[in-house]
Parts: C-alpha cells; sequence; structure tokens
C-alpha cells in the first residue's frame, strides 16, 4: 500500500526546510520533473537539486495552509519565513506515482 501522499509532502517539505537532502531524495523518483515561471522548460531531478537545493535550510518557520489529496495529486498551500524575517506563500501541485513524487508544479510570488 502507498504511503499517504499527504504525509509524504509534509515529509518533503519539512526536509527542505532543514536542509536534508538524504530524505528528499529518498522522496522523489529518478523521473522528477519540476516546473515553475522561472522553469517554464522544466528541470529534471539533476537540474532542481542544481537549481532549487540551494535554497534548503534557510527558513526558520514553515507553515502549511493548504493540503488536498486528488487522486494522484497533492495542491500544497504553505508560507515560510526566510532567515531575514521576509516571508513568503506558495502553492504547488505534487505528482505522485507509487511511493515516489514525480513531479512539482510550482506557483510562487506571494511576499507576505
Amino acid at each position: 500500500m502507498a504511503r499517504e501522499r499527504i504525509e509524504m509532502a509534509k515529509e518533503h517539505y519539512r526536509a527542505f526546510a532543514a536542509g536534508d537532502r538524504k530524505t528528499v531524495e529518498g522522496l522523489i523518483g529518478e523521473e522528477f520533473e519540476f516546473h515553475s515561471p522561472a522553469d517554464e522548460e522544466g528541470l529534471d531531478r539533476a537540474g532542481w537539486f542544481e537549481r532549487c537545493w540551494p535554497g534548503s535550510g534557510s527558513l526558520t518557520e514553515f507553515e502549511f495552509v493548504r493540503l488536498l489529496e486528488y487522486g494522484d495529486e497533492v495542491v500544497v498551500t504553505y508560507e515560510a519565513t526566510r532567515k531575514d524575517g521576509s516571508r513568503f506563500r506558495n502553492t504547488e501541485v505534487l505528482t505522485f506515482e507509487g511511493d515516489k513524487q514525480i513531479r512539482a508544479e510550482v506557483y510562487f510570488g506571494w511576499n507576505l
């Protein structure tokens, strides 16, 4: 039986916020794709670690505002505080296959 997808999503975000790469590597599949307004062409797993991972571990607070599961997808809205005190809000659509996240579609730009 596949793990609960909302719990897997929460684990991924918490690991990213903490800079725990080992946990994140175990949660995302080899075929992982990342899409955002800044990455229109999309990134593969290696590209995501190269471009996005440097921002891991840079948050002091992290709060889930919305977690909705629909089929193989989980919609997540969260608010986070950076070490400099600035805050932001993002919404992401995560797609899962079994126990692995295989896609992230990110909508960002909300500064709080």
